[in-house]
C-alpha cells in the first residue's frame, strides 16, 4: 500500500519540466495535426534529430562503433571538461532549433515522445555537469576507466580487416592522453574533498597492475589486450584477410603501442598508491562528501526519473521487503517447509557454496547459454515482438572480474555483427544453482539482451533512441522480465521460482541500502552486514555489491522503483480495459519504442489505454 501512495505522491514527474512543454505545445496556438499531417512533421522530426545526433557522435567515436559505424573508429572519446562543456552547449543549441522548428501538438504520439526525450537529455546533461566533480573518472566500480578503455577494445572494437586493426592500435595509442586526462579530473576532485573510496583506489591499483602484466610487458602468460590483438589478428590471417607479413606487421605495431601505454598506466597505480593514505573508508556515502546531499538527490532524479526522495525510497524498500517475505512463506508451505528460513536453511544444506573451479564455470556457462535458448522459445505467449540477433553467455574478463561481482549484459551492434551478450563474474564461491534461470531471465530474454536486441532494430525512429537509456525503465523492465518468466513457464520447480523471490527480495534490499548509506549515514560495514542477514548474500557478493553502490549512488534504486512502475501501468490497463487488455500488446508497447523516462512511459501507457478503449 505505502509504495502507491509515494508513487500517486510523486505524480510519476520526470526530469522534463512541464512548462517547458505547455510552451512547446501551445506555440501560435496550433490546431491538431491530421494523420497525414503528423505522420510528414514525425518524418521532419527524424531527420532532424538524426543530423543533430549524428553531429553529436562526431563527437563520441566509442559510441559511433557501438552502433557498427567505421566514423571515428581510430579515435576514442574526448572526456576532457572542455569536451563535455561542448557537447552541452551544442545540446542547448540543438534543443532551441527544436523548439524553434516544430510545434509538438502537431506531431503523432510517438513524435511528440521523441520531442520530449531530445529536451530529457539536455535536463539530464545540466544535472550531469553541474556535478561532475562527483563522478571523476576512477571512482565507479563498475565503470572505472582504467578498465573500461581496454574493455571496449576487446569486446566493442570489432576488427574485420587490416584497417579495423589498424584503428585498434591507433586507439591504444591513445590511451595514456585519456588516462592523463581521467589522473587530472580525480586530482580537481580530490581538491574539492571527493574522494575515491579506499576500496575502489585498492581495485584500481590491482586491476591496472593486471593490465600491464605478462607479454609483451613482462614474462609470463600474455595480458589482455596483447591477447585479444594476437587473437583478432589471428582469425584475419587464418580468414585470409591479411597475409603472414602484414599480421606480423600489424602485431608490431600493437607491441609499440601496448609498451607505449605502459607508463601511463604505470602513472595510475602511482596516483592510486599515493592516495591511499587520504582515501576514506568505513562512512563512505554521498552524505559524506561536500553538498554531498544534493548531489544524491540529483542522482535518484537522474536514476530513477521520477521525484522521489530518500526517504521515500528507503520506505518503499522496508514495505517490499515484508511483502516479498510474505511471500515466500506461502510458497515455502507448498514446498512442505515451515517458512521461507526453513526452505533457505534447506537449500543451503543441500547446495553449499563451493570455490569455483575451472569445470565448475564450463558447466555453469554450458547451463547459462542452454537456458537463454529455452527462454527464446517460451516468448510467443506473451509476445509479438521477438529478438533476431544471437545471444552469449561469457565470463568477465580477468581484469574487472572480482568475486561475487554482479552479471552485466551488453546489447547487440544495430548489424547483429556483434551479438548481445552476458557477462558474468565466476570468482570467489558458487551460488545456488537454482538462481541461474532467474538471472538470465533478468540479462538476457526476455530481459536486457532481449530489449537492446529491440532497441537496436527499432525502424522509422530517430538514430538517438537506438542507444542509451534510463537505469528505471532498463533495470525495471530487468524485473519485470523475471515476473515474466514465471507467466511464461520458465521456472522448472519451486526452487528457481522461489529464487525468482529471492532476487526480489534483494532488489528491495537495494532500496534500503542504497539510501541508507547516501542520505541515512550508514557505514560500509552496516550495509554488508545488512545485505548478508536481510539481502540474503554470501559474504563476498554483500561486500561486492555495496561497494557498487557507494561509488554508484541512486543506480541500484531503479531496479526495483521501475518494476513497481510498470506493474502499476500494467494493473491500470487491465483494469480499464478487463477483457480488451491483450498481455502481448502491453509488453509490445512497453519495450519497442527504446528506453524512456517513467512518466513518458505512464503517459503513453494512458495513450494505449484510450485507444482500446
Amino acid at each position: 500500500m505505502i509504495q502507491r501512495t509515494l508513487f500517486l505522491a510523486a505524480t510519476a514527474a520526470t526530469l522534463l519540466t512541464l512548462p517547458a512543454v505547455a510552451t512547446a505545445q501551445s506555440a501560435a496556438g496550433a490546431a491538431a495535426a491530421t494523420p497525414a499531417d503528423a505522420a510528414a512533421e514525425d518524418a521532419r522530426l527524424t531527420a532532424f534529430l538524426d543530423r543533430e545526433f549524428a553531429a553529436d557522435l562526431q563527437q563520441r567515436p566509442q559510441l559511433a562503433t557501438r552502433l557498427g559505424l567505421k566514423d571515428g573508429k581510430d579515435r576514442l572519446d574526448d572526456i576532457s571538461e572542455a569536451a563535455q562543456l561542448r557537447r552541452l552547449v551544442a545540446r542547448r543549441a540543438s534543443a532551441a532549433r527544436l523548439k524553434a522548428g516544430f510545434v509538438r501538438d502537431r506531431l503523432s504520439a510517438k513524435g511528440r515522445t521523441n520531442y520530449d526525450i531530445w529536451l530529457v537529455e539536455l535536463e539530464r546533461m545540466e544535472l550531469q555537469y553541474r556535478y561532475r566533480r562527483f563522478q571523476p573518472p576512477f571512482y565507479s566500480f563498475l565503470y572505472s576507466i582504467h578498465a573500461t578503455l581496454p574493455d571496449f577494445l576487446i569486446n566493442t572494437h570489432t576488427v574485420a580487416d587490416a584497417a579495423d586493426m589498424r584503428a585498434y592500435n591507433a586507439r591504444l595509442r591513445g590511451i595514456p592522453a585519456v588516462l592523463d586526462t581521467a589522473l587530472a579530473q580525480t586530482r580537481q576532485s580530490e581538491q574539492v574533498g571527493i574522494r575515491a573510496p579506499r576500496f575502489q583506489v585498492e581495485r584500481v591499483i590491482a586491476g591496472a597492475g593486471k593490465l600491464i602484466s605478462g607479454a609483451p610487458f613482462t614474462e609470463g602468460a600474455e595480458a589482455p589486450l596483447w591477447a585479444d590483438a594476437r587473437a583478432k589478428v589471428g582469425k584475419l590471417q587464418a580468414a585470409g584477410t591479411v597475409t603472414a607479413a602484414e599480421a606480423e606487421a600489424l602485431l608490431a605495431e600493437t607491441r609499440a603501442a601496448l609498451l607505449a601505454l605502459q607508463p601511463a598506466y604505470a602513472r595510475v597505480i602511482a596516483w592510486g598508491q599515493g592516495a591511499l593514505a587520504t582515501a576514506p573508508s568505513g562512512r563512505v556515502g554521498a552524505i559524506s562528501l561536500p553538498s554531498g546531499a544534493a548531489w544524491y538527490a540529483a542522482a535518484l532524479r537522474l536514476n530513477t526519473t521520477l521525484d522521489l526522495t530518500a526517504r521515500q525510497i528507503h520506505a518503499i524498500g522496508l514495505a517490499e521487503l515484508k511483502r516479498i517475505e510474505g511471500e515466500q512463506d506461502q510458497l515455502a508451505r507448498s514446498a512442505g517447509f515451515a517458512d521461507h528460513q526453513a526452505f533457505y536453511a534447506d537449500r543451503a544444506k543441500r547446495f553449499p557454496p563451493q570455490p569455483w573451479t575451472d569445470a565448475l564455470r564450463e558447466d555453469y556457462l554450458r547451463r547459462a547459454n542452454a537456458i537463454v535458448a529455452r527462454n527464446r522459445t517460451l516468448l510467443s505467449s506473451h509476445f509479438n515482438a521477438l529478438p533476431q540477433y544471437r545471444m552469449e553467455v561469457l565470463r568477465e574478463p580477468a581484469f574487472s572480474e572480482v568475486a561475487g561481482g554482479a552479471a552485466h549484459a551488453a546489447a547487440p551492434s544495430p548489424d547483429g555483427v556483434r551479438p548481445g551478450r552476458v557477462y558474468v563474474h565466476l570468482l570467489g564461491q558458487t551460488k545456488d544453482p537454482a538462481k541461474l534461470t532467474d538471472l538470465m531471465c533478468h540479462e538476457a530474454v526476455p530481459g536486457h539482451v532481449m530489449q537492446g536486441d529491440i532497441q537496436a532494430r527499432q525502424t522509422g525512429t530517430p538514430r538517438f533512441r537506438l542507444v542509451g537509456g534510463y537505469v528505471a525503465f532498463g533495470e525495471g523492465w530487468g524485473l519485470y522480465s523475471e515476473q515474466l518468466c514465471k507467466e511464461m513457464g520458465a521456472y522448472q520447480d519451486v526452487a528457481e521460482d522461489f529464487m525468482r523471490l529471492d532476487q526480489e527480495h534483494f532488489r528491495a534490499a537495494r532500496l534500503v541500502v542504497d539510501t541508507g548509506l547516501h542520505a541515512l549515514g550508514w557505514t560500509e560495514d552496516q550495509a554488508v552486514d545488512f545485505m548478508i542477514k536481510t539481502g540474503r548474500l554470501s559474504p563476498d557478493q554483500a561486500r561486492s555489491e555495496v561497494r557498487r553502490y557507494i561509488t554508484l549512488p541512486g543506480q541500484a534504486t531503479g531496479y526495483k522503483i521501475g518494476m513497481i512502475k510498470i506493474n502499476e501501468l500494467r494493473r491500470k490497463a487491465e483494469a480499464a480495459l478487463g477483457a480488451r487488455f491483450d498481455i502481448k500488446g502491453f509488453n509490445d508497447l512497453i519495450i519497442s519504442d527504446g528506453s524512456q523516462p517513467l512518466g513518458i512511459l505512464e503517459r503513453r501507457v494512458d495513450e494505449w489505454i484510450a485507444s482500446r478503449s
